[in-house]
């Protein structure tokens, strides 16, 4: 789902509507996520909304099917450069008009975020 713009309140509003859907799968969190939403379920993030886009956590298994439908890496700028972040990709446009493909992609994505959970950074000592 590609999407130029998406004020704050309008990736929530996204946000929340696509939660709805997914609650075959379970009852999906929704919170602030940078300038955006994220969606998840049991405390595993999966997917986020950000400028009107879904964008679903991908992981070495679940690459191929993104690629073959035609989505494309997460991006952002800095003042120094392009960054592209593999780990989150576009969802297919289908996938956020129909409930059915929308359940299965996100699936792939929780399966894609429990396999490969967040490092997390180590404090440094004082």
């Amino acid at each position: 789902m590609a999407g130029a713009s998406g004020t704050s309140s309008e990736n929530r509003a996204l946000a929340e509507r696509l939660a709805a859907r997914l609650l075959p799968l379970g009852p999906i969190e929704t919170r602030r996520f940078f300038s955006g939403s994220g969606l998840s379920l049991d405390g595993t993030l999966f997917a986020f909304v950000v400028q009107g886009t879904l964008w679903l956590r991908v992981d070495a298994a679940s690459l191929p099917a993104f690629e073959a439908a035609g989505c494309r890496p997460f991006r952002y700028s800095t003042s120094l450069r392009e960054v592209t972040v593999r780990a989150w990709w576009s969802a297919p446009d289908e996938a956020v008009m129909v409930p059915e493909v929308l359940q299965d992609w996100a699936a792939r994505a929780l399966k894609a975020a429990r396999a490969n959970p967040p490092k997390r950074r180590r404090k440094k000592k004082a």
